[in-house]
């Protein structure tokens, strides 16, 4: 049973994770074509955007963290966590696409698998810590 859990956990991970990539195109997107702001505001606007859904999808739904005493501390947490990982999908790609010469769209999903790995486990580790005895999914 314990393996089921921890498999449903992952999935929801993903799932939250690519909610938040879905939200971060659809609104640059819309704020780009629609809305007809400059590609660079565009796409800081929509990462904020997908940021917060990605944050409130994980700590509620994914790691089932109601604890909402801590949630500024966890989401600059977070926050430090993706800004992390933004400079080391650039080390990443930049060591594999020109160390290597894998393609870069190959590296990029090398990259970004890495990174969801490693995400996941800072996340559960770290930042929506729980005693897991506690844990109903």
């Amino acid at each position: 049973m314990g393996l089921l859990l921890k498999y449903k956990r992952i999935v929801k991970y993903l799932i939250a994770g690519s909610a938040g990539a879905f939200t971060n195109l659809v609104f640059l997107y819309i704020f780009t074509e629609f809305i007809g702001l400059w590609y660079l505001i565009s796409t800081s606007l929509a990462f904020v955007i997908a940021f917060c859904v990605s944050f409130f999808l994980q700590k509620f739904w994914t790691f089932r963290d109601g604890n909402s005493e801590i949630i500024y501390k966890q989401m600059a947490a977070y926050f430090s966590v993706a800004l992390a990982n933004l400079g080391l999908n650039g080390l990443l790609m930049y060591f594999l696409v020109d160390g290597f010469g894998i393609w870069y769209m190959l590296a990029q999903l090398i990259t970004s698998g890495s990174i969801a790995i490693e995400s996941y486990w800072v996340y559960k580790k770290f930042i929506f810590n729980r005693d897991e005895q506690n844990i109903v999914d």
